[in-house]
């Protein structure tokens, strides 16, 4: 199994509530993307947060659009007459990363909708292992779509990445971020979920995901002698994260119990 590649054929429109500016496009497959572009400014680590945090959560159970990978043609500027586009589009030229488009979805709403306990604490289970500091009341990246709920943008999970000091260590560690989670009032069964959601991220799956870790995103300046040693440390660390016992579930639960 891997993720599919599709080329961009038409750039439609900004989607500038992004941080990153990432854009709706058209691939040659007919299908609308929301494309998230390799050379914006968090660069190919936001692209291997999503790619490894999304099918990780698929594997979980939780609904996430499918994720492909985007062929992008650097000459697909010279069409667009925002010259900050055009930037982008040259800046990420190759390879990058990008969810299906979800038409007519609306932003998550705790007063309109409210997520059940049980997938709210698998949910805020999987943010917490992931390190997911971007589920919060101001940025939920939660849509709704055909009256379920979608889990979509993981590109600031797997915080460690940014700087690989110590990775072993931070595995291990708590994550007290989760004390913003949008989800964590509804969030009652934490406990219960966590040994199927464990069993659910198995090492197989952990060893398999990064090896779809495209090498072009591996690139740069790191500390690793070559691309394999890059993936190898990315296992590595999930694999540690998923033994336990899980300090960012008792942190979860902490932080529940203490906004309770």
């Amino acid at each position: 199994m891997s993720l599919r590649t599709v080329t961009v054929t038409r750039y439609v429109t900004p989607l500038r509530e992004g941080g990153s500016l990432p854009a709706v496009v058209e691939a040659d497959d007919l299908g609308l993307y929301v494309l998230k572009f390799r050379g914006a400014g968090q660069g190919p680590k936001a692209l291997i947060a999503e790619l490894l945090a999304g099918e990780m959560a698929r594997a979980c159970g939780l609904p996430v659009p499918e994720i492909v990978l985007v062929d992008l043609d650097p000459e697909l500027a010279r069409t667009e007459p925002d010259p900050e586009i055009q930037d982008l589009i040259r800046a990420s030229a190759g390879l990058n990363l990008a969810l299906d488009y979800l038409p007519g979805a609306v932003a998550f709403d705790p007063v309109a909708w409210q997520p059940s306990a049980d997938l709210a604490s698998r949910i805020v289970w999987f943010d917490a292992f992931t390190t997911n500091v971007d589920r919060t009341p101001r940025n939920t990246n939660l849509l709704v779509w055909h009256r379920r709920l979608w889990l979509i943008d993981h590109g600031a999970a797997l915080y460690f990445h940014h700087a690989w000091d110590d990775p072993q260590g931070r595995s291990r560690q708590p994550f007290v971020p989760i004390r913003d989670h949008v989800l964590l009032p509804y969030a009652s069964d934490i406990a219960a979920v966590d040994a199927e959601m464990t069993g659910r991220i198995t090492p197989a799956l952990i060893e398999d995901l990064v090896t779809w870790i495209p090498e072009s995103w591996l690139c740069g300046d790191t500390p690793f002698a070559d691309p394999e040693a890059h993936r190898r440390a990315y296992a590595d660390y999930l694999l540690r994260r998923r033994e336990q016992p899980h300090a960012f579930v008792e942190e979860a639960i902490r932080a529940r119990s203490a906004a309770l």
